[in-house]
């Protein structure tokens, strides 16, 4: 999506929808990441009604082809409302284009908030002491969001569906229906299924459990500015779940992005996650839950991995980038192979760093 030519149809609509005099949009440039949305940072000048001055601010809309899991703008920018009346330090959402009519596609606007959410870099440049003081208070925020349940949920949410029945086997049936609907068959991916089944009764919870859920709560949905988090990003998989899977998904493996040893988002440590989360109010965790959820985690982002190089595949769109996330599916089934403990299977000796070798 080309933003450069549509700024006067952007500042009109924002001048409408904040009773403003008149208003100046500058196009900062897209942000990074995000294959499944586009993400564009503006500096507004608005002259006149309540948000009068310099604001700047993120117009986020969907990129060409998406998946079945990522909700639209409407409800993305919904979820956004409720979790920041909720206290909950995410950008605050202030304008929704739900009918696409002025970029061409739907939208919505929020804050810009500072820092940076760049996975790769943080976790390489933290030092442990403040890494643990980051990732308690993302667990501090992340049982904000998890306060919210189906019960005292406000109207705005009521397009999120109910879990019915056990939600892991759901999970699970959901799963085996989207690996139907790939182009090639996943013997791997289809045998941890079987083996997350078997371990599922261990599990399950009473739906009372179910609360307001991320469900892509990880480094790079994150904003940190001198080593401190300024906001939670990207509500768009957000729905009622167990809140076992925000915590196994943020410490899972694959979302390390190398730094294993730092198994709370490779950023710091379990305890330091867990007592943050529990300080908040987010009642005592149970770690072998935890880990559980971890392995339906990486099936999760197998299956999510290979959905999105279908769409470079089918000739939908276009990109190298999806190509090879397609690639991450069998870095997951490697680990699943592992902590599923397929009979006979050996993990690959690590080969010796040259330093090492030459000693």
């Amino acid at each position: 999506m080309a933003l450069g030519n549509k700024l006067a149809a952007l500042e009109t609509f924002i001048a409408a929808q904040a009773d403003a005099t008149k208003v100046t949009a500058t196009l900062i440039g897209r942000l990074g990441g995000g294959a499944i949305q586009q993400n564009w940072a503006l500096d507004l000048d608005i002259l006149g009604g309540p948000l009068a001055g310099p604001q700047p601010v993120v117009l986020r809309a969907d990129a060409p082809s998406g998946i079945a899991e990522s909700w639209g703008k409407a409800e993305e920018f919904a979820i956004l409302r409720v979790a920041h009346r909720a206290g909950v330090r995410v950008p605050e959402p202030l304008w929704l284009d739900d009918l696409g009519g002025v970029i061409g596609q739907p939208f919505h606007i929020s804050r810009r908030l500072p820092g940076s959410a760049d996975p790769r870099k943080l976790v390489r440049a933290i030092e442990e002491e403040a890494g643990d003081t980051l990732v308690a208070e993302l667990g501090g925020e992340i049982a904000k969001l998890h306060a919210i349940a189906p019960a005292n949920a406000p109207e705005a949410l009521a397009f999120l569906p109910k879990p019915t029945g056990d939600l892991i086997v759901s999970r699970l049936a959901a799963h085996r229906a989207q690996l139907d609907r790939l182009p090639e068959a996943q013997p791997v991916l289809e045998w941890a299924i079987n083996r997350l089944e078997d371990e599922a009764p261990r599990y399950v919870r009473a739906p009372a459990t179910i609360t307001l859920c991320h469900r892509d709560f990880r480094s790079g949905n994150y904003l940190v500015a001198d080593d401190r988090l300024t906001g939670l990003l990207d509500f768009e998989f957000a729905g009622w779940s167990d809140p076992y899977e925000d915590l196994g998904w943020f410490c899972a493996r694959c979302w390390r992005f190398g730094m294993v040893g730092a198994e709370a988002g490779g950023v710091g440590s379990r305890d330091a996650f867990y007592r943050g989360y529990e300080a908040a109010g987010g009642g005592p965790v149970d770690d072998d839950r935890v880990r559980f959820w971890e392995q339906m985690a990486a099936l999760r982002w197998a299956i999510m991995s290979l959905e999105q190089a279908e769409r470079h595949l089918s000739g939908r769109e276009r990109s190298i980038e999806l190509a090879l996330t397609g690639l991450v599916s069998l870095e997951m089934e490697y680990d699943l192979l592992i902590d599923l403990r397929l009979p006979g299977f050996k993990p690959v000796a690590k080969k010796p760093r040259a330093e090492e070798a030459a000693s």
